[in-house]
């Protein structure tokens, strides 16, 4: 199963955070609704936890699992989308570059948003090719998006709809499809300008 990280600072300062190196928390409503997430999943069994460097991903895990012996893995695969220049920055900032440049264009000192989707569909086959039976993964809204998309040929576009601490299920062929799929994205030829992605916060 997968969920967006739990409200951060960055969320409420509406500013860019790509950087692991940079500390961001949880507010004291994302620390709530860490727990109610683990609410949610009491009594699934949940065999192992995925983080990603970001701190919020962690802190919404520990929360939301507190008090249950499960082992976390910090899977750097699955880190926000690296925004280079444009972190510690307001999103109207990440916004004005991307709507004049490609995914295939890296963000100054940063990646590009088709090496991201490669770089997640990396992580999910490793995470397939483990033998847990049932993997928590807390990772971030730009990544969530688009592994909910290809798992579920969804066209899914509302920022609501991938709200934080939320929980969305898939089985294993519905992962794997996921992983393909981005690879595909990725591949593909894109028109000359993209379509506004959604932010990494």
């Amino acid at each position: 199963m997968f969920a967006r990280h739990a409200e951060s600072t960055a969320n409420v300062a509406r500013v860019i955070s790509s950087d692991p190196a940079r500390a961001v928390t949880l507010t004291e409503r994302g620390r709530e609704q860490a727990r109610q997430l683990g609410a949610q999943l009491a009594g699934l069994g949940i065999d192992l936890a995925v983080a990603t460097r970001l701190g919020r991903t962690r802190e919404t895990v520990e929360l939301a699992l507190a008090g249950q012996r499960v082992p976390l893995l910090i899977e750097p695969g699955l880190d926000e989308i690296r925004a280079g220049d444009c972190d510690g920055a307001p999103v109207e900032r990440y916004w004005a570059w991307e709507e004049h440049h490609t995914s295939s264009e890296r963000f100054p000192h940063g990646e590009s948003m088709d090496e991201a989707l490669l770089r997640y569909a990396r992580a999910l086959r490793y995470l397939l090719s483990r033998t847990e039976r049932v993997t928590l993964v807390v990772l971030h809204e730009f990544a969530l998006r688009r592994i909910a998309q290809q798992a579920s040929a969804l066209s899914l576009v509302s920022d609501a709809a991938f709200g934080n601490a939320i929980p969305y299920l898939f089985h294993e062929p519905a992962v794997a499809r996921a992983a393909t799929g981005l690879e595909t994205m990725a591949w593909t030829a894109k028109p000359e300008l993209p379509v506004r992605r959604a932010t990494p916060r």
